[in-house]
C-alpha cells in the first residue's frame, strides 16, 4: 500500500485553499457503481469486517428485547450515523489497496486506522460524543413518552400512538446532530486521512463543500442514512450495505476533490 507522503512546509497552506469541485447528481451513481464495483472485488473481507458491528448490533438488540425498551433500538439506528465516520479509515485503507493493484489482506484495515493523523481521531471522538448526546437525549425523551410501559420488538410493530410520537421527535433531534455532525466529517475525514489536510483546513473544507455543492451533497446524506438507518434495523443488509456505502463514499469525494497527481507521473484515476 502506498505510503502517506510526510507533512511539508506549504501543506497548511495548500489545504486551507482546497475548494471542491463541480458535482452533478450523475456523480452519485457514478460513485456507487464504484461502490459496488469494490465491494464485488473483496466481498470476503468487506463484509468480514461489516460482520463486527452486524455482531455488535444484534446484541445490543438482545439486551433492549431483555430490557423491554425496544423503541430505543430506533434511536440506536439513527445514532449509528454519527458514529459512521470512525469506521471509515478500515474501508479507505481497503478501497485505497485495490485502487494501488495490490491485493488487500485483513491488515490493511487494521493499517488504515493506524494510518489516520490525530486530526480524525478529534473528529472521531466528536461523533462519538454526540453520540452520546443523541442516546441520552433520546432515552429522556423516550421516558417521557413511553415512560415504563414494557414494550419489546412485537409490541413495537403494532406502531402504537406513544411509540410513534417518540419515534417522530426523536427523529427531529436526530436529524439536526447528524446534518451537523455530517458537515463537519463527511469530506474533513478522507481530507484529513489522505493528509490534505490538518484539523481545522479539513473541517473548514468539508462545511463549504457541504452548503457550497448543497443539492447534490444533501441528496446523497439522505441516500447515505436511509441505507444504512434501514440496514441497521434489518442487520444482516448492513454486510452488504456498510462497505457498498464506505466505498462510494470515498469515491464521492475524489469526485470533490480529485486525485493529487503523483509526483514523476500523469494523474491517477478515480478508483
Amino acid at each position: 500500500m502506498q505510503a502517506r507522503r510526510p507533512p511539508d512546509a506549504t501543506a497548511a497552506t495548500r489545504a486551507a485553499g482546497l475548494r471542491p469541485a463541480a458535482l452533478r447528481l450523475n456523480d452519485i451513481g457514478a460513485s456507487l457503481a464504484t461502490g459496488v464495483r469494490q465491494f464485488r472485488a473483496l466481498p470476503g473481507l468487506s463484509m468480514g469486517y461489516a460482520a463486527v458491528f452486524v455482531v455488535l448490533g444484534l446484541i445490543l438488540f438482545g439486551v433492549l428485547e431483555a430490557q423491554a425498551i425496544a423503541p430505543i433500538s430506533l434511536s440506536l439506528a439513527g445514532g449509528f450515523m454519527l458514529v459512521g465516520p470512525i469506521l471509515l479509515a478500515g474501508f479507505f485503507a481497503l478501497a485505497d489497496a485495490l485502487h494501488a493493484g495490490t491485493r488487500p489482506v485483513a491488515a490493511d484495515v487494521v493499517h488504515g486506522f493506524r494510518r489516520m493523523p490525530r486530526g480524525g481521531w478529534v473528529v472521531s471522538f466528536v461523533c462519538a460524543l454526540l453520540f452520546l448526546i443523541w442516546i441520552t437525549d433520546a432515552g429522556t425523551l423516550y421516558g417521557f413518552m413511553v415512560g415504563q410501559t414494557p414494550t419489546g420488538f412485537a409490541r413495537l410493530l403494532r406502531a402504537e400512538d406513544a411509540v410513534t410520537s417518540f419515534v417522530f421527535f426523536s427523529s427531529i433531534m436526530g436529524a439536526v446532530l447528524a446534518f451537523i455532525l455530517f458537515a463537519i466529517s463527511a469530506f474533513s475525514i478522507p481530507l484529513i486521512y489522505d493528509g490534505r489536510a490538518d484539523l481545522v483546513a479539513g473541517v473548514v473544507a468539508s462545511v463549504r463543500t457541504v452548503f457550497g455543492r448543497f443539492p447534490v451533497v444533501m441528496s446523497w446524506a439522505c441516500l447515505l442514512a436511509g441505507v444504512i438507518i434501514l440496514s441497521a434495523l434489518l442487520l444482516p443488509l448492513l454486510l452488504v450495505s456498510l462497505p457498498v456505502m464506505a466505498y462510494a463514499s470515498r469515491a464521492l469525494y475524489f469526485r470533490a476533490f480529485p486525485r493529487e497527481p503523483e509526483r514523476g507521473s500523469g494523474a491517477r484515476g478515480q478508483a
